[in-house]
């Protein structure tokens, strides 16, 4: 009908189909073009105002901007492809090689529309609770490379022109090549189930990984790695698989349980060791932490060795006596359980460790009631600033090897020596 009007004008009918063709392309571009807009511009405003105004959460995190402006793309795609036949009737390699455009772009489109859903469903995931110990984020991965391993495939089959399900098959004879192409998303999404199953790790747990110098809350796990986020705000990004293969530590059930253990000892000079004399009990007895305990200590001692007390000239050796490390260790133990910041149910000790030749190792074991690291350090440092302060109190030494400052004062001492 177009021919005929245009050879009205006076154009021969080659000129008039050919002008009549590009017409008809025309009018297919601009109507492509003016649905795109109204799906983008009035369907999706639409949706969107729709969305917005329900209470809940999960159609605004669904039906998100992304997915809805990539689904407008299928509009101007359907459009092509059923125009195509129409305007070029008689030219079938010219309508096919259109409508074969169409569906590629279809597909694409598809496959897009497809990864933009599932990146929706993890976001509303991520909303519950449990996202935190049971995340999604690799099994979203994986089904991701499926689509797009199939929509890769769609394609293949419309640009040849057979059946998708022969060029699946065919895959088979590649399945060596996959494997090593998709190596590590295999062994992540592997570690992925082990680790979800078997809860070892999850987000925001803090974790320890020496190997990746790695120490920190963990930020992010997905198919293929975890990111740590350290404690210099640094990020670490190490394999999924490394922490089925590798050790790490995980600190999150210290967290939970409320307590974080301080396990430090104090070395002791032996040479500092000794009985303690008369002036030294009375100088005990003088604080109120182990008063009671010299007093009891005392009347056990007595009691033990048949005597109302022990004369001064008597051998050491001859029945118990009292001892300034074992006083000192009461002393910690009465200080650290009166301590506000130290917790007295889990395991608490106070114990001498096998001598070496740094001197008597006094250990203090023993949790902490607050976990958070800078308290934990600060507590710490509270606890062993007195220790280290109140331990000349009780007549003993902390060994330290020699230093310079040490040989300086005893080459002055042998200077100021009469005779030398």
């Amino acid at each position: 009908m177009i021919q005929n009007w245009l050879t009205g004008f006076g154009l021969n009918d080659g000129n008039a189909l050919v002008v009549e063709k590009a017409l008809l392309v025309l009018g297919a571009i601009l109507l492509s073009i003016v649905g795109y807009l109204i799906a983008k511009n009035i369907l999706i405003s639409v949706i969107r105002r729709i969305v917005t105004r329900t209470k809940a959460r999960w159609d605004d995190i669904v039906f998100s901007e992304g997915l809805l402006r990539r689904l407008a793309h299928f509009i101007p795609a359907l459009i092509i492809f059923f125009s195509a036949p129409a305007i070029f009737p008689h030219t079938g390699i010219v309508s096919l090689i259109i409508q074969r455009a169409a569906l590629i772009y279809v597909a694409l489109i598809s496959v897009l529309s497809i990864d933009a859903f599932l990146i929706s469903i993890n976001e509303l995931y991520e909303t519950l609770s449990v996202s935190r110990s049971r995340p999604i984020k690799g099994y979203i991965q994986l089904v991701e490379i499926f689509v797009y391993i199939i929509g890769g495939v769609l394609v293949i089959a419309t640009v040849i022109g057979k059946s998708a399900v022969g060029i699946l098959s065919g895959i088979g004879a590649l399945t060596a090549v996959l494997l090593l192409v998709f190596r590590d998303s295999l062994l992540g999404l592997v570690a992925s189930i082990q680790l979800s199953a078997n809860k070892m790790v999850q987000i925001g747990d803090w974790v320890e990984i020496p190997k990746f110098n790695a120490n920190g809350f963990v930020a992010e796990i997905n198919l293929q790695t975890i990111k740590v986020k350290n404690f210099d705000n640094t990020i670490t990004s190490l394999p999924s698989y490394s922490l089925i293969s590798e050790s790490f530590k995980n600190w999150s059930a210290m967290q939970r349980a409320g307590g974080r253990r301080i396990e430090r000892s104090i070395l002791i000079d032996i040479n500092s060791i000794r009985f303690c004399t008369p002036e030294m009990i009375e100088r005990y007895r003088k604080i109120s932490l182990i008063r009671d305990y010299v007093d009891s200590k005392l009347s056990e001692i007595e009691e033990h060795n048949g005597l109302p007390k022990i004369e001064a000239t008597e051998h050491p050796a001859n029945g118990r006596r009292l001892t300034n490390i074992g006083t000192f260790r009461a002393y910690i133990t009465a200080y650290l359980k009166n301590h506000p910041q130290v917790r007295l149910d889990p395991d608490f000790l106070i114990r001498q460790l096998e001598p070496s030749e740094h001197g008597l190792p006094l250990q203090i074991y023993v949790f902490s009631s607050d976990t958070r690291w800078s308290a934990y350090e600060a507590l710490q440092a509270d606890i062993f600033d007195h220790l280290l302060s109140i331990i000349p109190e009780f007549d003993l030494a902390v060994y330290q090897n020699p230093s310079g400052r040490d040989v300086r004062r005893l080459f002055d001492k042998l200077r100021e020596t009469p005779g030398q």
